[in-house]
């Protein structure tokens, strides 16, 4: 799979963040999938160091190039591509930074009837390179124009659809087209209920279809210690129909947000050749994941959010195509667990991770940390010398 240094060839992080960054237009066309070892990459680095001298000229500055209509049209193309839900936090973080009004509702709405058009790993079956070699990501923000904000501006001075209308596609089975998609839905989906009710996501495209809409026995681990010591224990009360739960795995909780979401099932149940359970946690998961999960949970467990009050035993209700997630307990009961529930010891009393974590915002608000949102400016301080 990894033919070369350098490489993400798969739809992961790496390689949905790159095609973020070609559709924010922050970076030149055709930046997003050219593979390292390709000789045009050299001359797209030469071409990008050229480009930022002019913009120094020119005073094009990146408050400018993501505007709202920029990041809209960035979670469409995640959409359309199948991309990593790590890509819903960094954009959300992003626009925090820039002063640009973006949350979960948005990446819902313009998510929502968004076809996956990439037939690419871990959705499907071609990697990076073939994504490149049939177009790359000009194709994709082609097929998908009726719906883009045209006129947004881009690095290379021109407007997005400037920059891609005349793209060609030169493998249909990599890139399919709008009219006969990949995936119908490859946006990501946000759920909301009692269990989450500032928001949590799932992937659909990389979900399985029967368990989009699951009711299931909750099975809880506390944190990844708890995980690992009783996941594959013979002993665990747990069936193919129950809901994995993992808490305490989120910004604050762990502490810092890891891809641990995806874990694996229990031994007993890969036993019965079963591949794929409902999971939910706080935490994150690796864009190469696939499976039934939910993910950044919000508020999360170490907050006090209602994913810390979870039992084993209770019934989870998840409704994708509703956008729903429900704990049936009642809202009388939850509150007599929150009264009884007592906040985790401090990771640290000192230093940088106490200031991460009395400072670190929440998955529905891009886990970045409060006191960096908001613009800057482009000030020039005063010499140090």
């Amino acid at each position: 799979m990894s033919r070369s240094a350098g490489h993400c060839m798969t739809m992961g992080t790496a390689s949905t963040m790159a095609s973020m960054v070609e559709a924010l237009g922050m970076g030149l066309p055709t930046n997003a999938a050219i593979p390292a070892v390709d000789a045009r990459r050299r001359v797209l680095a030469r071409m990008a160091g050229r480009r930022i001298v002019q913009m120094v000229h020119d005073d094009l500055r990146m408050s400018q190039i993501l505007t709202k209509q920029a990041f809209e049209n960035a979670i469409m193309t995640n959409g359309a591509i199948g991309g990593s839900t790590n890509a819903v936090v960094h954009l959300l973080a992003i626009a925090g930074r820039m002063g640009v009004d973006l949350s979960l509702d948005d990446w819902d709405r313009l998510g929502r009837e968004m076809p996956c058009l990439v037939d690419l790993q871990p959705s499907g079956r071609f990697l990076m390179e073939d994504f490149y070699y049939a177009g790359g990501l000009p194709v994709v923000l082609r097929e998908i124009g009726q719906y883009l904000h045209k006129d947004a501006l881009t690095a290379n001075g021109h407007t997005i659809w400037e920059n891609v209308k005349d793209a060609v596609n030169y493998n249909p089975d990599v890139i399919t087209p709008i009219a006969k998609p990949f995936k119908p839905q490859g946006g990501i989906a946000v759920l909301r209920g009692n269990l989450a009710p500032s928001g949590c996501v799932i992937k659909p495209s990389a979900a399985t279809p029967a368990l989009m809409q699951h009711k299931g026995r909750a099975v809880v681990f506390e944190n990844t210690e708890d995980l690992h010591a009783r996941i594959d224990d013979p002993a665990l009360d747990v069936d193919p129909s129950c809901v994995l739960v993992l808490k305490n795995c989120g910004p604050k909780g762990y502490p810092g947000f890891p891809e641990v979401g995806n874990f694996a099932l229990p031994e007993k149940i890969l036993k019965q050749g079963v591949t794929d359970m409902v999971r939910i946690s706080d935490a994150r998961m690796s864009g190469t994941a696939y499976g039934t999960v939910i993910l950044h949970t919000a508020p999360e467990a170490a907050a006090g959010g209602p994913l810390a009050l979870v039992r084993t035993g209770d019934v989870i209700e998840v409704d994708v195509a509703n956008r729903r997630i429900h704990v049936d307990v009642s809202d009388d009961e939850l509150a007599r667990r929150k009264a009884a529930w007592k906040p985790l010891p401090a990771h640290s009393d000192r230093g940088w991770v106490k200031l991460y974590c009395d400072t670190v915002l929440q998955a529905d608000r891009g886990v970045d940390l409060d006191f960096l949102v908001g613009k800057s400016g482009a000030p020039v301080g005063k010499e140090s010398h």
